[in-house]
């Protein structure tokens, strides 16, 4: 045998490198491996990053820091299948990440990773892809980025993929993507339901959850609805219903089934096949909350449609909701309660809730859940609007105080609905009646900020200020501030409401006053000259505020009609300039003594105090104790109040008892109380004398201010009453009035001694004797045209003749009465028309003048019938160009007024002011 030879090894070639093994223990040095030329380094570098990525959040943080997401994105696209590979691996688990998800859109990675769901791509491929497209499909940029460049098709096509991870997480990437509106046109246009259907037969609970979801948001439009009916979908989904085993799929399937019912066909559809009795038998017989409230909700849906409203009280639906009304989840309560707010369109369904489900909703609104209470009060509005006998059902179940107490909630919406609610109980009387207290709670939601809550309680306070006692608790409960502010809202509707409210409180004259005083008046005022905010009830609200305060009324507007009847506490301030605010009776009273004209004050009224308190009260209105300034200043208003004796004894020793006049009779009472204490006054003022100051004035404080009472004029109406009467014509009662009026005021004067009638002193005299400004008018003896009509109008008033105050310039005044013509003109027997008259009160007492038009070229006759002996009369014709008749002499005076008329063809002439009077 031959000797063996060891063979020598060749050595590597010199340009060649020597493979090196490395045992990296750091992050960052296998991020620069994602760097190198070798394929074999790259995958390896790309799976050990996966594995890193995948223990924790914060790793990802690590490399997102170390800068690994840029070489990755460039190898997602490399050529080698297993580097494309895991780099998407690494790219799907580092997106879940927020902050790498927004380098991801910086980079725009989105084209590159939709590439790889291409059907030549490996399955784990697709998994991760579509898995990183469903991280970043959460933000709102990303889904636009993801439709734009086409990824809604492959992802529709992967839902078909053997792979359950992959149709997981397309699924997932869809649902996404359909919240935008585009993307569920474009799911509807590449027929993706059939696939989504077959998922909800899927093993994988969570692929079937992804696809309800996706139904539920896609179902929202009726096109996809119709194609998931032609697809059997509604069996699917009932199916799901019917398995126990689905529980945790029932809520998801719920919510599709409720978009579905929207349909009246499909509603139809599952009537037909029993599903409805089986859907509300379910929601009835559920322990789950969740499911009973998206049942309800589920309902609410179906029942805005009108049909289905139908269909749903043919299968007893309220017996369902009034079920779900008395479960213990919250949830599932307000669901039921919305749902029955929607079934109120149904009127059979309104009477069916009203007898049952009133009781429970009326508990439901002491519920400590806002959402509760909130819900429960919409369905009592809805429920009581249109319906006396529900709104008599919240009553009757006690629910009054429980709304009040709501008025104070939290939510706007639970605040505007009590109010509706209080006010659809308020408009049946008795019902009104049984309502204390909304006026002190609705003080809040009137300063709300909310137009809806505003609005809802100006109504609530239109619907119960009709009761006199509701006005002034509104009135004590500074409820009319915020009141008059809602006067300035921009919101028609309250503005409107606000309107109606303050023209329901101004009914009363103390409510009138305030409203006044809060500037209600010069709101409405500039309210009602823009075209674009007044309302039928500004106008009527301005009507109303006037009407219950003369004063200001015949302050602002120089008129008051013959059903404006002067009342007691009623004063002529004279003329005010718009916008000026006239300052209330008390406030007048205490000012100081001034130069201008002065106030005439109405009060035959007997203020209502205890004999001993009166005679106390009179006693320190005259100041006889009281010798400071500063009681003698509280109290000057006061001194008026009381007559002297001589007086009281010239005005008891010429009357007689009247059953006309209740105060007449208190005064005598009053007055005779007064006889049996004379005795004890000088001890009394005594006692006051000795009494320190600091007391006196508070005695003062503690006295309510009253009006001072004027006995001359309680006394005028007495005999008045007695005089006219029992006088046959109204003509013969203004006539005999007029009289009387004048003979009081200083009698007829004549036309050239005017001048000499001295009413101004008279006046200034009297102020000087009061130490006040206002002047009951009963002591005016020298009264002009001013003072005349006015006690003309008061005593009418009382006495019923219907008559009109008008004041003109120049410190007239004068008074309009309606009276039928006794003229022989005309046909026997034919009742003509009443004319109107002016009543002369100073120059010829008891004359009266027909009001009216002149027409032009009229004859003598004519003139002389519409004029009479007129004396002097001023005219405004159709142009506004005043003229003045003032003939030089009665037998030239028809003459002249038809030589001046007679040339102004085709003008009438109305009268504006009349100066003096001669008929």
């Amino acid at each position: 045998m031959g000797k063996k030879v060891k063979k020598e090894v060749e050595p590597p070639p010199k340009d060649v490198f020597d493979p090196l093994s490395i045992e990296s223990k750091k992050a960052a040095t296998v991020v620069l491996m994602l760097n190198s030329p070798e394929e074999e380094v790259l995958a390896k570098a790309c799976d050990a990053i996966y594995k890193f990525a995948s223990k924790g959040d914060e790793n990802k943080v690590t490399l997102l820091s170390l800068g690994a997401v840029e070489p990755l994105f460039k190898l997602v696209s490399h050529e080698d299948p297993l580097v494309r590979r895991n780099a998407i691996m690494v790219f799907g688990i580092m997106a879940s990440n927020n902050d790498v998800r927004k380098l991801l859109r910086e980079l725009d990675v989105t084209n590159s990773v939709i590439a790889r769901l291409a059907p030549e791509e490996d399955i784990v491929v697709h998994e991760f892809a579509s898995l990183c497209l469903a991280h970043m499909a959460v933000e709102y940029t990303s889904k636009v980025q993801i439709f734009e460049q086409g990824g809604l098709e492959p992802l529709i096509r992967l839902l078909s993929s053997p792979d359950p991870d992959v149709k997981k997480n397309s699924v997932e990437c869809i649902y996404h993507l359909v919240q935008d509106f585009q993307s569920r046109a474009a799911v509807r246009e590449l027929n993706a339901i059939p696939a989504l259907l077959e998922l909800l037969k899927s093993e994988y609970p969570v692929v079937q959850l992804l696809a309800l979801k996706t139904f539920g948001v896609i179902s929202n439009d009726r096109e996809t609805r119709i194609i998931l009916r032609e697809n059997q979908g509604l069996e699917h989904l009932f199916k799901i219903l019917e398995t126990k085993e689905f529980n945790d799929l029932h809520v998801e399937a719920l919510a599709v089934v409720a978009n579905c019912l929207e349909d009246v066909d499909t509603m139809q559809l599952i009537q037909q096949t029993g599903g409805l009795k089986k859907l509300l038998s379910f929601a009835e017989m559920s322990t789950i909350p969740d499911i009973q409230k998206n049942a309800a909700k589920a309902i609410t849906k179906a029942a805005y449609d009108p049909e289905n409203r139908k269909i749903l009280h043919e299968e007893e639906i309220e017996k369902c909701l009034i079920t779900l009304l008395g479960t213990d989840n919250d949830g599932a309560k307000a669901a039921a309660s919305q749902a029955i707010s929607a079934m109120c369109e149904n009127l059979a369904s309104k009477d069916a809730f009203g007898i049952q489900g009133i009781p429970q909703l009326v508990q439901l609104l002491s519920s400590e859940n806002e959402e509760v209470k909130e819900a429960a009060a919409i369905a009592l509005a809805n429920l009581t609007t249109g319906s006396p006998s529900n709104a008599s059902a919240v009553a009757e179940a006690e629910g009054i105080e429980p709304l009040i107490n709501v008025l104070s909630a939290k939510r706007d919406g639970t605040v505007a609905n009590a109010s509706a609610v209080l006010t659809n109980i308020a408009m049946q009387e008795p019902l009104r009646l049984s309502i204390h207290g909304v006026m002190n709670a609705i003080v809040e939601p009137l300063q709300s900020t909310n137009s809806l809550v505003q609005s809802k309680a100006a109504l609530t306070v239109a619907a119960l200020g009709c009761d006199a006692d509701a006005r002034t608790e509104l009135r004590n409960a500074s409820g009319l501030e915020p009141l008059v502010k809602l006067l300035h809202s921009k919101n028609d509707e309250v503005r409107r409401n606000a309107c109606w409210a303050v023209m329901v409180c101004a009914s009363d004259e103390l409510t009138a006053v305030e409203l006044c005083r809060l500037g209600a008046l010069d709101i409405l005022e500039e309210i009602n000259l823009s075209t674009g905010r007044k309302n039928n009830f500004s106008e009527g609200a301005l009507d109303k505020l006037l009407d219950n305060n003369l004063s200001q009324k015949y302050s602002q507007m120089g008129y008051l009609s013959s059903s404006n009847i002067i009342t007691d506490g009623f004063y002529d301030y004279g003329q005010v300039k718009p916008g000026v605010k006239l300052l209330s009776l008390e406030e007048l009273s205490i000012q100081e003594l001034n130069d201008h004209r002065a106030i005439i004050l109405v009060n035959a009224k007997l203020p209502e105090v205890s004999p001993s308190a009166e005679d106390k009260s009179q006693d320190l209105y005259y100041g006889r104790t009281a010798s400071s300034s500063s009681i003698r200043k509280s109290s000057k208003e006061r001194t008026s109040a009381v007559v002297s004796p001589v007086e009281e004894k010239q005005d008891s020793s010429g009357r007689s008892p009247s059953s006309l006049s209740k105060s007449s009779t208190r005064e005598k009472g009053s007055r005779k109380g007064k006889g049996k204490k004379e005795e004890d006054k000088p001890k009394e003022e005594e006692e006051l004398q000795t009494m320190p100051k600091v007391q006196q004035e508070v005695i003062f404080e503690k006295l309510p201010w009253l009006p001072p009472f004027d006995s001359i004029l309680l006394d005028y109406i007495t005999d008045a009453s007695k005089i006219i009467l029992p006088l046959t014509t109204t003509k013969e009662q203004v006539v005999a009035l007029a009289l009387f009026v004048a003979d009081k005021m200083g009698g007829p004067i004549e036309r050239d001694k005017l001048h000499e009638f001295s009413w101004e002193l008279h006046i200034s005299e009297i102020e000087f004797e009061l130490k006040c400004n206002v002047v009951p008018i009963g002591k005016i003896k020298k009264g002009t045209f001013y003072h005349r009509a006015l006690l003309f109008k008061v005593i009418a008033d009382r006495i019923g003749i219907g008559c009109s105050l008008v004041r003109g310039e120049y410190g007239r005044a004068w008074n309009e009465v309606k009276l039928v013509d006794d003229s022989p003109q005309g046909i026997t027997g034919l009742l003509l028309p009443p004319q109107v008259y002016i009543v002369d009160l100073m120059y010829q007492p008891g004359c009266l003048m027909k009001q009216g038009t002149l027409p032009a070229r009229s004859s003598n006759q004519s003139v002389m019938n519409c004029f009479g002996c007129l004396e002097s009369m001023q005219f405004t014709n159709a142009g506004a160009e005043n003229v003045q008749f003032t003939p030089s002499s009665s037998a030239n005076r028809p003459t002249w007024a038809h030589q001046y008329l007679s040339p102004r063809s085709g003008e009438t002439f109305r009268i504006t002011e009349v100066c003096f009077i001669f008929v």
